[in-house]
């Protein structure tokens, strides 16, 4: 199956409203600060009350940035490169990106659910498809799309050893990068490499691990911080931002300042 750009117009008008994590677009000597769009999923989606100490990395990844790049965070829970677009989610942020912004995009998790056919891609041709109405949608209107690897799972084998868990996702994003001359922030290695320093103990106090809930696939606040950094430093390293766009990469960020607003009320 392919995927059009008229489709992602088509389906704006049933999105529905999303909530921003901070916003870049006050003036300052009638110059607009830039934004940074966040498209993907629960690994980095703003979590409510209800759900803490739940954190997604894009909760943490406005205190690794300039206060005039604001991050405008757009992921949801449970969706896909593909529903995420059906959904009209897409529409909304091209409606809202300008000239200069960026649109960062994280997806996987859920293509990889082969039963769900509203989310579920194939690597090296729908997820690629989907891939590409993002990469084509903001360059369209003069952002920059950055394409980032899917966030690793906590998942260790029997030797102790972190094992990649989203099979042939990861390498099909960074072909596509290369295809489309899109920066790419290699999330999916970085964070693997990081958990096997870290080890399957270790990694615990990274993922939402409470009394009542192992969960080896979202973060609490140190994972998500640790997560943040991670992305932070591959904008720089990729050239995305320059050194003046980034603050406290090698700096303690305490727990307290993730906060978790109250659920949004109908």
């Amino acid at each position: 199956m392919s995927v059009t750009r008229r489709q992602v117009t088509v389906a704006a008008a049933a999105a529905v409203p999303l909530t921003f994590a901070a916003t870049g677009t006050a003036r300052a000597g009638g110059r607009r600060h830039r934004t940074l769009y966040i498209a993907g999923d629960s690994t980095a989606a703003r979590k409510y009350a209800d759900a803490a100490p739940e954190t997604g990395w894009g909760m943490a990844l406005p205190f690794f940035l300039r206060k005039d790049l604001g991050v405008a965070n757009h992921a949801v829970n449970g969706r896909s490169s593909k529903s995420f677009v059906d959904e009209g989610r897409l529409g909304v942020v091209l409606d809202a990106i300008r000239p200069g912004d960026l649109l960062l995009v994280q997806f996987a998790h859920n293509d990889e659910k082969d039963a769900d056919p509203t989310r579920h891609t194939e690597p090296w041709t729908t997820y690629q498809d989907y891939l590409r109405l993002y990469v084509d949608g903001a360059r369209a209107r003069g952002a920059r799309p950055v394409l980032a690897t899917p966030v690793e799972r906590r998942r260790f084998d029997a030797g102790g050893d972190a094992v990649p868990s989203h099979g042939e996702y990861p390498a099909a994003m960074r072909a596509l990068a290369r295809q489309e001359g899109v920066a790419l922030l290699d999330v999916q290695a970085l964070s693997l490499a990081l958990w096997q320093r870290l080890g399957a103990e270790g990694t615990k106090a990274y993922f939402n691990w409470t009394a009542t809930e192992q969960d080896n696939t979202h973060f609490n606040p140190p994972g998500a911080i640790a997560v943040a950094r991670l992305v932070a430093r591959e904008l720089l390293r990729t050239r995305v931002l320059a050194r003046r766009d980034v603050r406290r990469l090698d700096e303690e960020i305490p727990e307290s300042w993730i906060t978790w607003p109250a659920p949004a009320t109908a």
